[in-house]
């Protein structure tokens, strides 16, 4: 493979309109693209990580990148995938919550020397639009366009509501992409809706092609993004042990792919070491992963600390690792949160047979709070199923 193709094969979902056009587009001159992160959070998050890599990968090649911030569409709240309306977020609350953005970033992209990525913020022209400028970038776009997302035919479904303002998020992410003028946007796979409404605003007002290039998703059996538990994402200012802890806990189905997105490392024979040693590739996967953002020092501290804290605790090596942010539970509420057991009912009659023990011990009041900490507890349910619950 040449370096172009590298680029638009590894971890790539698809391309729009078609990868062949983009290829030779970059083979001709030096494109400019961006990948759009919303400050929702106060850190990047191991979601973020796959967008940065290619972001990186295209810099290598002496493209220009630009890092976007949200800062106007943040206030709004993407709506994708959201069966309900986000929490709306004050300004003060995305200024806070972008503080880090760059320094997590510049692990990564380079934002000096001879080829340096841009970092902007699209509140310099969003926010500066009148109303006679966005009634003309409205025009562009239908209702039936907009109403067709899923999400949106789910909220109907189910009669609640859909606010205009969902609406207008993926006008005014379009307009960055006329701002900008770019050649191409990057995204996650869920993004295309909203970068494609950029590829069609690109083409009305200044008439050129606009590429759209989706990343793959890290998501398990279920279709849920891995690299979140229980609502806890990996984020780039928690500390390498918590990072190599919690990706050990993937799915061993999304050990490969973790490798495609996550990692520059060579992909040859991935398949058949996985096959052979899933849990000795899974933690090749955490060093790497950890070792590229805190340093190869802290990648062996990290594994170590795992071994010592979770391998040598009686349990089975391939128990899965569940990360939560409460300090305790009731133990009905925490064997819930494992995701081992299918309802709470199921749960209440294996406690009631005594099938359930926490550190060895059995417990009988399902209402009894479990303390969890970064120690961990192990939960045996039934006679095979161990869980080990650590607080993130």
């Amino acid at each position: 493979m040449s370096d172009i193709d590298t680029v638009l094969t590894r971890g790539v979902e698809q391309i729009l309109p078609s990868k062949e056009a983009l290829a030779s587009l970059m083979a001709k001159k030096t494109i400019t693209l961006y990948q759009g992160f919303d400050p929702s959070m106060p850190s990047l998050h191991l979601g973020h990580l796959t967008g940065l890599l290619k972001l990186r990968q295209f810099q290598k090649l002496g493209h220009k990148i630009i890092f976007l911030v949200g800062d106007f569409t943040g206030l709004i709240g993407d709506p994708t995938d959201k069966t309900a309306i986000r929490k709306k977020l004050t300004k003060e609350e995305v200024l806070k919550n972008y503080q880090n953005y760059k320094s997590q970033a510049a692990g990564i992209i380079n934002f000096s020397g001879p080829n340096p990525a841009e970092f902007k913020f699209n509140a310099n022209w969003n926010s500066k639009l009148t109303p006679e400028e966005i009634l003309k970038l409205t025009s562009n776009f239908t209702v039936q366009q907009l109403i067709e997302r899923d999400m949106f035919q789910a909220r109907l479904k189910n009669k609640q509501p859909i606010y205009v303002h969902e609406f207008l998020y993926p006008i005014f992410q379009a307009y960055d992409s006329v701002v900008m003028n770019v050649d191409l946007e990057i995204g996650g796979n869920d993004q295309v809706f909203n970068m494609l409404a950029g590829r069609s605003l690109v083409k009305a007002i200044k008439g050129k092609e606009k590429f759209v290039l989706a990343t793959k998703l890290l998501v398990d059996k279920g279709g849920n993004k891995v690299g979140k538990t229980s609502g806890n994402a990996l984020f780039l200012d928690s500390t390498a042990e918590d990072f190599f802890a919690g990706i050990m806990s993937f799915p061993d189905e999304n050990i490969a792919l973790g490798f495609e997105l996550l990692t520059e490392v060579s992909l040859e024979g991935m398949t058949e070491k996985i096959k052979q040693d899933p849990m000795g590739e899974k933690k090749r996967l955490a060093f790497e992963i950890v070792r590229f953002l805190w340093g190869e020092s802290s990648a062996f501290k990290a594994q170590k600390a795992f071994e010592n804290t979770f391998q040598k605790m009686g349990t089975p090596d391939d128990a899965p690792i569940v990360m939560l942010n409460e300090k305790s539970l009731p133990l009905l509420d925490l064997i819930f949160a494992t995701k081992t057991i299918s309802s709470r009912s199921e749960a209440k009659r294996l406690i009631s047979q005594k099938a359930v023990e926490v550190g060895g011990k059995i417990i009988l009041n399902p209402l009894e709070e479990i303390g969890i900490d970064k120690k961990g507890v192990i939960i045996k349910i039934g006679k095979k199923v161990f869980v080990k619950v650590f607080r993130g």
